[in-house]
């Protein structure tokens, strides 16, 4: 069993026990459970119910592993022949959590 949820904007894949990066929640600390209800498919062995945009009455229930700072990002901009070069980096946050229960 699966489904895919849409959290901050992004959709991923959840399976039970799986680990998702997802984008940094501030409201979240470690060893928290949180609840995700925006489910757009689920699947279940050979049935799929696909929403309208939104699952009724479906949800995930992840508990919160840890936050942190992923690698560096590097942007370079440059305009050929005159001389413009500039380098800017950025480390993006992230919150990992672990999917405890897929709710139909």
């Amino acid at each position: 069993m699966y489904a895919i949820v849409e959290i901050k904007g992004f959709q991923f894949r959840a399976e039970k026990n799986a680990v998702l990066r997802v984008p940094y929640l501030n409201t979240a600390e470690p060893g928290e459970s949180l609840t995700f209800d925006k489910v757009l498919l689920l699947r279940d062995e050979d049935q799929i119910k696909v929403g309208q945009p939104v699952v009724e009455g479906a949800s995930i229930i992840a508990e919160v592993i840890d936050s942190g700072k992923g690698k560096k990002k590097i942007i370079y901009h440059h305009k050929r022949r005159k001389g413009y070069r500039v380098k800017k980096g950025y480390r993006e946050s992230y919150t990992d959590l672990r999917v405890t229960d897929i709710l139909a």
